[in-house]
């Protein structure tokens, strides 16, 4: 019995430490139903940063690059093709996945080992 008070304890304990660090990072006050006044920690927000997106370009380059070697060049290009000829979404992936002289320089260093 004791034990699982305990447990109990510690676990509001945690809760408490975890809800101060969040409100520790700014907050925003609002008032209930019932009038009393309640702090909320503050939504976060999404940020764009130069990392985040030279991640998400690597990323994409490395998967042209691995895609370019698996399945060859003229089939690459096959399905770059019947991308464009799709809706505009499918256009702007055909447009991202295009094949340009790097994707393909490192597609033919790599190609022999991914083979």
């Amino acid at each position: 019995m004791a034990d699982a008070k305990q447990l109990q304890f510690g676990q509001r304990l945690h809760n408490i430490d975890r809800n101060h660090r969040k409100l520790a990072k700014g907050y925003v006050t609002s008032m209930n139903h019932d009038g009393l006044l309640v702090a909320r920690p503050r939504p976060k927000e999404v940020r764009l940063t130069w990392r985040g997106v030279a991640y998400v370009v690597i990323i994409m380059m490395a998967f042209k690059v691995f895609l370019y070697a698996q399945i060859g060049a003229e089939a690459y290009q096959e399905r770059v093709v019947a991308l464009q000829n799709g809706s505009f979404a499918q256009q702007i992936g055909a447009y991202a996945m295009a094949a340009d002289p790097i994707t393909a320089g490192l597609a033919n260093a790599i190609g022999a080992s991914v083979k």
